[in-house]
């Protein structure tokens, strides 16, 4: 700890949060060479305004995404839908997690093409990272991705065509679509039976839940995108309903979901006919389903 940063560290950890040097380090980075604005980023912070929000990023899979206030803030965890999704299309994930165990994830012929829809988009993290591995793998990648709010859609569009997916290198190409709309109503109906992975990580937490949450997410993550409904698996129901349509033979809906929630998920996805998977890592505390297309 430096002179510079002890001062910053001490009302950090006063206002609660744990790793107060490491977040120190990342506001005074985001700060630059500005005391000013660092005030007004230690003020945010330590109002309760989550980390991402304030600095303007969160790190997934590997990458920075741009996060802006009052949008989503996407979750380590979350990592195991790109996974699985990666898993799915024969593409090697990066060293942040192992291979999925009981899939076919060789690493080795990947295809040559690809259409990935994300549904409930948030900043475009998930969408993007499945996209732009299977674009350095070599495949041509088709990528709709879509919110009901503006401003995520906002955010997951600079994503999209920013510094992000610049970090591509693969010899494949990208073509991006960001929507604005309700979960799969905007999605152009040339995508029908055509979609070879659909995210959705859609909201799962029961309504009378939200107030139990921490309140970096409860005060400054819009409620929309956290409150799944009585039950929690309202807006995933809708989901998965409306996935058989949109996926061809093979493809495959990936969504997350509490850990007491997974088997009524799968139900449901049995239920409207796909073959659903639970799929879980301890580490990261998460737990997805992952349901197929026959």
């Amino acid at each position: 700890m430096t002179s510079e940063t002890e001062p910053l560290v001490s009302r950090l950890r006063a206002a609660g949060c744990v790793f107060a040097e490491e977040e120190a380090l990342l506001l005074l980075e985001a700060a630059g060479a500005d005391p000013e604005r660092l005030e007004r980023l230690a003020r945010a912070r330590i109002g309760g305004a989550p980390l991402e929000q304030v600095v303007g990023w969160a790190e997934f899979w590997g990458r920075r995404w741009t996060v802006a206030p009052g949008v989503f803030v996407p979750r380590r965890r979350s990592e195991l839908l790109v996974a699985e999704a990666l898993a799915h299309l024969r593409v090697r994930p990066g060293t942040r997690l192992p291979v999925p165990a009981g899939t076919d994830a060789t690493g080795t012929a990947p295809p040559a093409s690809g259409v990935v829809v994300d549904l409930c988009c948030g900043c475009g993290a998930l969408g993007g990272s499945v996209a732009l591995d299977l674009v350095n793998a070599g495949a041509d990648v088709e990528l709709h991705a879509s919110d009901i709010d503006p401003v995520a859609a906002g955010c997951a569009r600079r994503n999209l065509a920013g510094p992000a997916v610049e970090q591509g290198t693969g010899a494949g190409g990208l073509t991006v679509v960001v929507h604005d709309g309700d979960l799969d109503a905007p999605l152009p109906e040339s995508l029908r039976g055509r979609v070879d992975v659909l995210l959705c990580n859609a909201p799962y937490v029961p309504t009378e839940a939200i107030a139990l949450m921490p309140r970096e997410a409860r005060d400054h993550e819009p409620r929309l995108a956290l409150d799944g409904g009585a039950d929690g698996l309202g807006i995933l129901r809708r989901a998965i309903t409306a996935a058989p349509g949109w996926l061809r033979p093979g493809g495959v809906l990936l969504f997350e979901t509490g850990h007491d929630q997974a088997e009524a998920a799968a139900t449901a996805a049995r239920r409207a006919g796909l073959t659903p998977r639970i799929a879980s890592d301890e580490t990261l505390g998460a737990t997805a389903v992952v349901a197929a297309q026959g």
